[in-house]
């Protein structure tokens, strides 16, 4: 584990390090050398975990000791379980604050993965001997460098945060650095990943010419189990010398560079040599210990006893917890902010988990990826990608193929040069969707095994890739599948968020978008604190945001998220607020903000069977209130603010349309709220947008005649008006993508107006109000902006600014073209299966 260490010394002051590329002469079938055996590794490293594999094999120890936590050393037979499947990861938590957490992943090529399945195969005893998890949780300040542990309520629980930040001095750089290679990991793939634990390439080995030797490997030290079992048959000394190897360079970079100036290293460390000294104690020195080969000096340092735990003197200590958790091959990459990560673990796990050939198999498997997203890739594809992944490897004087050669031979072969079907390849093979398991016995806090039991129940499997869902809530397992969604979304587990459907609005569908991440496992361990199941803790949290809610919108978005996540118990400690805070709120802001979702409430509460008449009573009163104060309320605004109360206008039109159309409408509501509309949009007083948006729901709804309609436009757009009113009032009555185009398309009149008050704008005033223009005109469709362009280039029709109903325009207006309709009749009538009209019956 490398942690983080001061600025690099000055060029001429570089230590001189070991060229580890080289491996030491060992003689044929040497001993082992005198234990105890540090194996310094780098996590996540297959190259690191067939080596490990390998001296384990050779050194045959006694007891095995891996960096981790020592509070889970009771959860290690649970790694031998076969319904654990990596990538998992150990979590630990502090009690008293689940948000507090920390993370160790696994993945099947970790070293310290191999070690501990290997010693559970054997019967060899292992331990963790890192910092335990009750002291690093409790040390509040992150060492210099290093990031701060995340909150729940902040971004995502870090990885080994505290201990695993990119260090200032990068070992694996300063070592390639040191043999001549400008890239750090092309050298670790050139000198790890390519070769055997016997120190040949995948060629020596055998692997064809292709390979990285990581299958080969990895199967000849494995014996065939899969990676965690051993060959008797291993050379001692060979399997052993890579590590003295690398901790001769590691001994080196620490006498240069320290411990980083990082006091928490050097407490870490103090630990893990009390914990070998005690193992030395109890098993002699048949010792190995997996770790960090960062720290492989420190735990070689002689030191006393006295020395280390005075360095562990006075550390703060929490009660923690810790369990198994799946973890995702998208949180092992580094760019998921994972200080230990690696840039490919879908290829890295690739080399690990294959016997031989890793790249035509790999190849093979981009083909099939490529092929399910029907592209067309063949056989032959994937021979030439095989060939040119060995002819670049060549060419740039590599001993075998790498990522790089395999992924320039796959974007030109494969992808014909495109960046689009690589990125599927880069996301998909390369990183990888992976999600592990572990077993029911794992320990877990109550609500997440409820949460278990539920997932199974509704079959509802969590799976890392991102997918959609569509629920049909007519259906029971649907229905219930919503609840348990939206109960966890109340609970911060957001596993699933809602999006708009294909099928439209309809009350009885619901579209959700799922992906489950390791993180949420924190969320659930937090959520516990609210009840042991899913129902109660979300209740419990309903209740209590109810209590401390100061905004009435919040309180009735609450209302609703309980209707939706089927919470009766909650909702009438939720509806005494709402009564409390509506009965003292007199902004009709505040009341318009609240009255939409009321309103929806009520309509997922018809479609879910729950009684919702207390709800009814309350948004009746506030949509009363609303009808009394909106009039006065939109008068005297800047821009920003009627922009603003003409959205909460179409909301609350929106939510009394809901209303009137529920089971508990009430009586006379909408006749009340059309009256206020025309009170809007005949008031000079009131802002242009919102006088036009007016007019425009009443055109809509059919309570406003069409003459009216043009009436009202011709008195905006007069020439005693502002330009900028008349451009805002145009703004709200055709503006946005809401049909104002297909408007003005079929109404030529409306379109005559605005085109004469258009050419009328003196051009010093023009400048003015284009920006409002703009912004109403570029919401259109672009077939509706075609068509509106052609009808102005054509000219207003005779009698269109008049009103003459009797002249149409090309099939616009109101007139009825019966030739063009007589034309129509008898397809349709063909489309709807009806018999063709008789003769002489028209007219």
């Amino acid at each position: 584990m490398t942690s983080p260490a001061p600025a690099r010394p000055a060029a001429s002051a570089r230590p001189t390090v070991p060229d580890v590329s080289a491996r030491p002469a060992v003689p044929a079938a040497s001993a082992p050398p005198a234990g105890p055996w540090l194996l310094g590794v780098r996590h996540h490293g297959p190259g690191s975990a067939r080596a490990v594999l390998a001296a384990l094999a050779a050194a045959r120890p006694a007891v095995v000791l891996i960096e981790g936590p020592p509070e889970a050393d009771a959860l290690l037979p649970l790694a031998a379980d076969p319904a654990m499947r990596p990538p998992v990861a150990l979590l630990a938590h502090a009690v008293d604050d689940p948000g507090r957490a920390s993370f160790w992943p696994m993945a099947a090529f970790s070293p310290e993965w191999v070690a501990l399945r290997w010693a559970l195969d054997h019967g060899v005893p292992v331990r963790f001997i890192d910092l335990p998890a009750a002291h690093s949780l409790a040390i509040e300040a992150p060492a210099p460098g290093a990031g701060k542990t995340p909150r729940a309520e902040e971004e995502p629980p870090g990885e080994r945060a505290e201990d695993e930040v990119t260090p200032a001095v990068d070992p694996i750089r300063v070592l390639a650095e040191t043999a001549g290679y400008d890239d750090p990991e092309r050298w670790w793939e050139d000198v790890v990943e390519h070769r055997s634990p016997g120190g040949t390439t995948g060629t020596d080995s055998g692997d064809s010419g292709t390979g990285t030797g990581g299958g080969s490997g990895a199967t000849g030290a494995a014996g065939g189990d899969g990676g965690t079992g051993a060959s008797d048959e291993c050379d001692p000394g060979a399997s052993l010398a890579p590590f003295a190897a690398l901790a001769e360079a590691m001994g080196a970079l620490r006498e240069a560079y320290g411990d980083g100036d990082r006091p928490r290293d050097a407490v870490r460390e103090a630990y893990m040599r009390i914990q070998l000294r005690t193992a030395r104690k109890e098993f002699g020195d048949a010792v190995a210990v997996v770790c960090g080969a960062w720290h492989v000096p420190a735990l070689a340092a002689r030191t006393t006893l006295a020395a280390d735990r005075a360095l562990l003197k006075g550390l703060p200590k929490v009660k923690a917890e810790l369990t198994w958790v799946p973890w995702t091959h998208r949180r092992l990459a580094r760019h998921s902010g994972y200080g230990a990560g690696i840039d490919a673990p879908g290829w890295y796990g690739h080399l690990f988990d294959v016997p031989d050939r890793p790249i035509e198999r790999w190849m093979t498997k981009v083909a099939g990826l490529l092929r399910a997203e029907d592209r067309s890739v063949s056989t032959a594809h994937v021979i030439e990608a095989v060939r040119l992944a060995e002819t670049l490897a060549a060419l740039r004087g590599r001993p075998l193929a790498g990522l790089g050669e395999t992924t320039d031979a796959v974007q030109a072969v494969m992808c014909e040069g495109s960046d689009v079907p690589l990125a599927l390849v880069q996301d998909r093979l390369i990183v990888g969707e992976s999600l592990g398991e572990v077993p029911d016995s794992a320990p877990a806090v109550p609500l997440q095994r409820d949460l278990t039991r539920t997932q199974r129940t509704l079959r509802l499997k969590p799976e890392a890739a991102e997918r959609e869902l569509g629920l049909d809530l007519r259906k029971d397992t649907d229905a219930a599948r919503s609840r348990l969604l939206h109960r966890l979304r109340l609970l911060d587990v957001r596993w699933g968020e809602p999006v708009e459907g294909r099928s439209g609005t309809g009350t009885f569908r619901e579209s959700w978008r799922l992906s489950w991440q390791p993180e949420l496992s924190v969320r659930v361990a937090e959520a516990g604190m609210w009840g042991t199941t899913v129902l109660t803790a979300a209740t419990a949290k309903a209740e209590s945001l109810a209590r401390e809610a100061a905004a009435l919108a919040g309180i009735t978005a609450l209302a609703e998220r309980c209707l939706l996540a089927g919470l009766p118990d909650a909702l009438p400690a939720v509806m005494r607020a709402l009564a409390d805070r509506a009965a003292v709120d007199a902004d009709v802001g505040h009341l318009a903000d609240a009255l939409p979702a009321l309103a929806r409430a009520l309509r997922y509460g018809d479609v879910r069977s729950t009684d919702t008449a207390a709800l009814a009573e309350v948004a009746a009163g506030l949509a009363e209130r609303i009808c009394v104060g909106l009039p006065p309320a939109c008068t005297g605004l800047d821009a920003d603010g009627a922009e603003a109360l003409r959205r909460q206008v179409e909301a609350v039109h929106g939510a009394i349309g809901l209303l009137d159309s529920g089971p508990a409408r009430a009586e006379g509501l909408r006749d009340r709220w059309d009256a206020v509309l025309h009170k809007l949009a005949a008031r000079d007083t009131v802002a242009g947008v919102i006088r036009g948006r007016a007019a425009r729901l009443l055109l809509d709804e059919g309570r406003l005649a069409e003459d009216e309609a043009a009436r009202l436009m011709g008195l905006a757009l007069s020439p005693g008006t502002p330009p900028a009113d008349a451009a805002a009032w145009i703004e709200g009555f055709a503006g946005g993508a809401s049909g104002g185009g297909m408007l003005l398309v079929h109404d030529e009149r409306l379109l005559t107006l605005v085109d004469a008050w258009l050419a009328g704008i003196p051009a010093d005033r023009f400048t003015d109000v284009l920006p409002l223009l703009r912004r109403t005109f570029s919401a259109y469709e672009p077939a509706v902006r075609r068509t509106l362009g052609e009808l102005v280039r054509r000219g207003p029709a005779v009698g269109a600014a008049r009103g003459d109903a009797g002249r149409s325009a090309g099939g616009f207006g109101p007139g009825l073209d019966r030739g063009r309709a007589d034309a129509v009749e008898p397809v349709l009538r063909l489309l709807l299966g009806r018999p063709p009209e008789p003769a002489g019956a028209a007219g």
